[in-house]
C-alpha cells in the first residue's frame, strides 16, 4: 500500500511529460493585386498572398511594394488571445494542439505621376524656405520683441 502510494505521483508526472499539446502560429497577407513583394520587420518574406510562421504577438512593420503602384509602409499588430496569457500558456501548449491563423488584407494604389509644373512649384517654394534666414521674420508673421532672458544679462556683467 506504501509503494502504491508512492508510484502514483511518479506515474501522473510521466504521464504530464508525455502531453504532446502544440500550438502552431501562421500569418498570411494577401494583397490587391496580387504579386506584391512583402517584408516584415524588414525581412522579405516573399511575394502575396505569402503565409509565414510566427513565434510572437506584437507590433509589426509591414512594408509592400510593386512596380505600378504605391509603396505601402505600416504597422499592424497581432494581438494575443487570452489563452496565450499565464496560467493559461502552459496548459493550452501541453494538452492541446492549436493552429492560430490569421489574415491581413492591403489594397495597394496605383502610382499617379505627378506633374512636371507642380513639381517645379513645390521644390521651388522648399528652397526658398530654406535660403530664408532663421531669425528673421517672415512677411506672414510678426513677433513680437520679447525681453532678453535674465540669465543673459548676468553672464554679460562678468
Amino acid at each position: 500500500m506504501i509503494l502504491f502510494k508512492k508510484l502514483i505521483p511518479i506515474v501522473l508526472f510521466i504521464a504530464v511529460c508525455f502531453c504532446t499539446g502544440c500550438v502552431e502560429r501562421k500569418l498570411t497577407i494577401v494583397t490587391e493585386p496580387a504579386g506584391a513583394l512583402v517584408a516584415l520587420n524588414d525581412e522579405e518574406i516573399g511575394t502575396s498572398p505569402v503565409t509565414v510562421g510566427f513565434e510572437w504577438y506584437g507590433d509589426y512593420s509591414v512594408r509592400i511594394s510593386k512596380d505600378g503602384y504605391q509603396t505601402l509602409n505600416t504597422h499592424q499588430k497581432l494581438k494575443r488571445p487570452w489563452r496565450d496569457k499565464f496560467p493559461w500558456d502552459l496548459l493550452a501548449d501541453m494538452f492541446i494542439t492549436k493552429i492560430d491563423e490569421y489574415t491581413w488584407t492591403f489594397k495597394l494604389e496605383p502610382h499617379q505621376q505627378i506633374q512636371k509644373d507642380e513639381l517645379i512649384k513645390s521644390a521651388t517654394s522648399l528652397q526658398k524656405e530654406a535660403l530664408a534666414e532663421p531669425n528673421k521674420p517672415s512677411a506672414k508673421k510678426t513677433k513680437a520683441k520679447q525681453p532678453k532672458p535674465v540669465v543673459e544679462k548676468a553672464a554679460k556683467k562678468r
